[in-house]
């Protein structure tokens, strides 16, 4: 093996690493890290108290945000920024999920090997302004369509998100119902998955997250619809539920009405055999193949067109797209390119040896003691 890298992977808050239930990125930071554990890296995990993860943990916070009734979520994640920089030389890769707060700290340390993968949309004029304001700072994008409201940026490379090969089983037999996975919000736009269906007259389960400050939309746009057993909401639900619902399905449909960076579950179902049926938003012609592992459509009655058809192609070639672009191992092979191109454009060696390489028993487990952040004993990896 190659030498081995020490990496800091940082984490949001919200959600633990993995999370219980609904939580994008931090199921991706705990596929990378575990990842890149098993390559042989020296990980440290930067994330709330409650994860777990075959990596270093060093928990800075007690438990998920979301979990902990948190009333101001940024706040601990600036202060975990600020730890992380204070301790950069103690890696030789610094690799941030918290998109732009961990930039004022970062600043003033511009020697800091700090890559920031960005997880979310870049199309507000928000996003233009705070990149501005901090020029020069390293990122990833998770698509090209990702880069397209952010030209101007440090862009390092593209890394699209990958799954475990064996996350989810195979599932050759097509189901009897389509089936909608997410978060309930206008841009996910539920209320066509639900015209789509209601088109077809196929049955529909709707499987998805309601944000707090997303209740009113779902009492008053989206329950209104609902209509068991034809339109059916399931809820939110877990990693282990995530197979059957999903590999039971004739076809997830995926009606986002935004420049979506990625979307997650598309290589989900994938990766159980089931097609996708995606309106052309952000980076949705990135990931489909088109007749291959789903259809690519504009409005609700090319999708209603595009179920029957969707039932016809063959699952194992669904399956075998997955298979071939969208694994754990081709995403960590992806970011150790680009951390080794920023590794060697560094001209001062990194320092061995901090408190991050030492403070940790036989087991692997870390004892935190840093300043600004409470000490926990983070739990073993599975």
């Amino acid at each position: 093996m190659e030498c081995a890298m020490r990496i800091a992977q940082v984490s949001p808050l919200y959600e633990s690493v993995p999370p219980r239930l609904y939580g994008g990125t931090e199921r991706i930071v705990h596929y990378l890290t575990e990842a890149l554990v098993a390559m042989g890296h020296e990980v440290t995990l930067f994330a709330s108290g409650d994860s777990r993860t075959s990596a270093r943990l060093v928990a800075c916070c007690g438990e998920a945000l979301r979990l902990g009734g948190c009333q101001d979520p940024i706040a601990p994640q600036l202060a975990m920024a600020e730890e992380v920089m204070r301790h950069a030389d103690d890696f030789d890769i610094l690799h941030s999920h918290i998109d732009y707060l961990a930039f004022p700290a970062a600043r003033r340390r511009p020697d800091a090997p700090l890559i920031t993968t960005l997880h979310g949309r870049t199309d507000h004029p928000e996003n233009s302004l705070i990149h501005r304001e901090f020029a020069g700072m390293r990122l990833i994008s998770i698509s090209r369509e990702q880069r397209r409201f952010l030209p101007d940026a440090t862009w390092l490379g593209t890394v699209q998100h990958g799954l475990p090969a064996d996350l989810y089983p195979f599932q050759g037999k097509a189901g009897k119902y389509l089936a909608f996975l997410g978060r309930i919000s206008p841009e996910k736009r539920p209320d066509l998955a639900i015209e789509i269906a209601r088109k077809t007259g196929i049955p529909l389960k709707i499987a998805a997250k309601v944000s707090r400050h997303e209740e009113d939309y779902f009492e008053d746009v989206i329950k209104p619809l609902l209509a068991p057993p034809e339109i059916e909401f399931v809820g939110e639900i877990g990693e282990a539920e995530k197979a059957g619902f999903l590999g039971g399905a004739m076809a997830l449909l995926f009606p986002v009405d935004w420049p979506e960076p990625f979307g997650l579950v598309m290589i989900e179902a994938m990766a159980c055999g089931t097609p996708v049926i995606a309106f052309r938003r952000g980076s949705v012609p990135e990931v489909i193949d088109e007749g291959v592992s789903g259809f690519i459509v504009e409005n609700t009655e090319a999708a209603a067109g595009a179920v029957a058809k969707a039932s016809g192609l063959d699952r194992a070639r669904v399956r075998a797209a997955f298979e071939q672009r969208f694994t754990t191992e081709r995403m960590a092979a992806g970011y150790l390119r680009l951390y080794k191109r920023l590794l060697a454009s560094r001209p001062e060696p990194v320092p061995q040896g901090g408190p991050y390489a030492r403070e940790h028993d036989r087991s692997g487990r870390l004892f935190h003691s840093g300043r600004g952040i409470p000490g926990r004993e983070a739990e073993p990896g599975p």
